[in-house]
């Protein structure tokens, strides 16, 4: 087909999507739901309810057949899994994959709020894809995740990106096929973002990244509200998935051959708080799950404030609970955090330390820092230094304050220079490369089990992967040992990563290293 005869049929097909609007719009009427952040931030008593009979409707079943889509996805790991949900349902609908984005018939882009940088990735991606829509203008573009649920953003891209065809939140990703038949039929841009959270849905289908290492969450949202953060206003209040699901899940993908599972939660440690009448935590799932012949089990994200003496012991007994807790401080400052809202002390925090070092003397902690948050001296920035030595973090992830609307921190005044902000994250990165460098020193001439996840980043002729406290390696091994946990001699250390002497397949599971 040469380029006049595809402008044509893509004309051609843009006026019978017109007539389809016209026919369908008695049966169809559209709702406008556009987010709200005041609706978003009432935390009513209503009960949620639990769909474990999630069905693709039939009628939406060759929805997309001989049709292609991508996801592009920003964020975090839950972003992630959101994307292996929203890929199931598409492959349920008939859609296949594809990685060539000139290629797709469907193109979504799955949202990170969490900082301005992130934001500002994600509308540079949206029009870079105005080209694309002007060639192809049947191509469906969709803006979903975070971002979606922030007032100012849908504003922004109502008023300045008409390639997009529909917009969608983190609550009602199950209604992802009334939402592209929408965008099919109507002329303007379907939006549907519900500023308060949905049910939990069950049994929604998913195609997952790889057969090696799963994503399983465990809750959904969060009520800690710390006032830098917009995560408790886009995904919503505290619900937790009931104990039989998550075990039958995990049950699952153990009898799939998955070699690792991470147990996802914007605040993990509060899982099961929102069930009335359930005394049961993490601590309590983690144990049921170490009787589970998975070999790996990580949970991912951890507040200091809910990190119970429950979940220690577990950890300490063993099993496939790797010692490897992410840990995030934030600040070192006792008047930082207060301002932060973090509902802890460096003298809590240090003690909580103290309390897992005891239990768990192998224990690897990573964390995260934010530096230059409102009104934060050179002093109180010193102290989160100090507290970083003092508990000696293997590795964190830094950042400079990001202002979000909609915080409470946003009607704070941003008083920290630039220039001095990005000094002491300078300072502090020095810090974090110091300890993760001493770290990894520790393991030269030392033999660690590492899950092999396929070939090296920069090497295609090495192999790479991780042991059970997160730590990088890099070998050479047959091709037959990916997907498996295998015994590395660790020749050298470097920085971020260890290179090491391929010995062996494992004879089993040891989550010591």
């Amino acid at each position: 087909m040469n380029e006049e005869q595809r402008k044509s049929t893509s004309i051609d097909i843009l006026a019978e999507r017109d007539k389809k609007a016209k026919d369908y719009s008695k049966y169809f009427e559209h709702v406008y739901q556009p987010p709200s952040l005041k609706e978003a931030r009432k935390r009513g008593k209503e009960e949620v309810n639990y769909n474990r009979d999630f069905q693709i409707d039939e009628k939406y079943r060759n929805m997309g057949n001989g049709k292609t889509f991508l996801i592009k996805t920003y964020g975090c790991q839950m972003n992630a899994h959101d994307t292996e949900v929203m890929a199931g349902i598409l492959g349920a609908l008939g859609y296949t994959a594809t990685e060539d984005i000139n290629q797709a018939d469907v193109i979504l882009i799955n949202t990170c709020a969490i900082r301005e940088n992130a934001e500002n990735k994600v509308f540079s991606e949206i029009g870079n894809l105005k080209h694309l829509k002007k060639e192809k203008p049947e191509t469906v573009i969709g803006v979903c995740g975070c971002m979606s649920q922030e007032e100012s953003v849908v504003n922004k891209i109502l008023k300045s990106y008409q390639n997009v065809d529909m917009i969608f939140g983190t609550h009602n990703i199950h209604r992802l096929p009334e939402i592209l038949e929408e965008a099919y039929l109507s002329k303007a841009m379907v939006v549907e973002v519900w500023s308060k959270e949905g049910d939990v849905i069950e049994n929604i289908p998913k195609v997952r990244e790889g057969k090696i290492k799963a994503w399983v969450n465990i809750m959904y949202g969060c009520d800690k509200f710390c006032t830098y953060c917009i995560v408790p206003f886009t995904r919503g209040k505290e619900r937790s998935r009931h104990p039989e699901d998550i075990i039958e899940e995990v049950r699952d993908l153990a009898r799939q051959g998955y070699q690792e599972i991470t147990l996802l939660g914007q605040n993990v440690n509060s899982y099961g708080k929102d069930i009335e009448g359930l005394a049961y935590g993490l601590g309590d799932l983690l144990e049921d799950i170490t009787q589970i012949d998975i070999p790996r089990v990580r949970f991912t994200t951890s507040h200091p404030w809910d990190f119970t003496d429950r979940m220690i012991e577990v950890i300490a007994n063993g099993g496939n609970i790797v010692p490897h807790i992410h840990l995030p401080v934030q600040s070192g400052n006792n008047a930082v955090l207060k301002i932060m809202g973090r509902k802890y002390t460096r003298e809590s925090y240090l003690e909580l330390v103290d309390r897992i070092k005891a239990k768990i003397p192998n224990v690897a902690l990573t964390t995260d820092i934010i530096v230059g948050y409102p009104n934060e001296t050179e002093a109180q920035f010193e102290e989160t230094l100090s507290l970083y030595e003092e508990v000696g973090f293997e590795h964190a992830y830094t950042y400079i304050y990001s202002q979000r609307d909609g915080t409470p921190a946003a009607k704070m005044k941003d008083n920290v220079p630039t220039d001095v902000k990005k000094e002491r994250l300078q300072r502090l990165n020095k810090k974090v490369s110091y300890y993760s460098e001493q770290a990894m020193k520790r393991y030269e001439g030392q033999i660690v089990q590492v899950l092999c996840e396929g070939a090296s980043k920069k090497d295609e002729h090495v192999l790479a992967g991780y042991t059970s406290k997160n730590k990088l390696v890099n070998f050479k091994a047959p091709n037959e040992m990916i997907g498996q946990l295998v015994d590395v001699q660790v020749d050298e250390a470097k920085q971020y990563s260890l290179n090491g002497t391929f010995l062996r397949a494992s004879e089993k599971a040891v989550v010591t290293q």
